[in-house]
């Protein structure tokens, strides 16, 4: 790694580093052979995953509840674990060797992070995980079907946090209609870490309705695991 990206690296994970290093390595050795990443994606490993994915960490408040739907090579959820400890994260993840994946990197950087197979879509998943301060997603859907899936997660006030590439502004556009069906409000492009890397994150931020009720809009306590 350029020196250059290690300095602003340790900017963004500062005493956890190493953990990050050592995702990095896991990511480098096995990301692709196991499809996680796409061979090109490993020499720009740093830039365009890890600090592109742990710069969205400004947008969460200290002690949040966070789930990280479709976390697939653990991107953002690993990251933001990593740089953010005071986090109650779970990955939530369908496939069950990405969920192996997951699993072997949280027992291997000594995370304290939940592993879940499941959609968000689904029942059982919605009851476990309702009343979240936020979910973050990255690369999963287009933001009708995400804010479909996501919004239900949260408790009245929650964001929905998207990491989006040049479309996030047509996105909006396109889909503010189903966003708002779904109980999404204040839905805004933000971009993240243009402090760090030479290419900000871009981010859809939609917040839950306000006025949503019911069992899955109730806060849950932290829990022990």
């Amino acid at each position: 790694m350029a020196e250059e990206v290690e300095d602003r690296a340790k900017r963004v994970f500062g005493d956890h580093y190493e953990k990050a290093a050592a995702f990095a390595a896991l990511l480098t050795e096995h990301g692709v052979e196991r499809g996680l990443i796409g061979p090109r994606e490993v020499d720009r490993l740093w830039e365009r995953h890890l600090l592109n994915s742990a710069v969205i960490a400004e947008l969460l408040p200290e002690g949040s509840r966070v789930v990280d739907v479709g976390s697939g090579a653990g991107l953002p959820g690993l990251p933001l674990a990593i740089a953010r400890p005071d986090l109650d994260l779970t990955l939530l993840e369908p496939m069950v060797r990405r969920v192996a994946w997951l699993t072997e990197c949280v027992e291997a950087l000594g995370l304290d992070v939940t592993v879940l197979r499941g959609r968000a879509e689904e029942g059982p998943v919605r009851d476990r995980l309702s009343g979240s301060d936020v979910v973050t997603a990255r690369a999963v859907a287009p933001l009708d079907r995400l804010a479909g899936w996501c919004l239900p997660l949260l408790r009245p006030g929650g964001r929905l946090v998207a990491l989006k590439g040049e479309s996030a502004e047509e996105e909006l556009t396109r889909d503010a209609e189903a966003v708002r069906r779904a109980g999404g409000v204040r839905p805004r492009v933000i971009t993240c870490g243009g402090d760090v890397l030479e290419l900000p994150t871009t981010v859809v931020l939609v917040e839950r309705d306000d006025q949503a009720s019911g069992r899955d809009g109730s806060r849950r306590r932290r829990k022990d695991r």
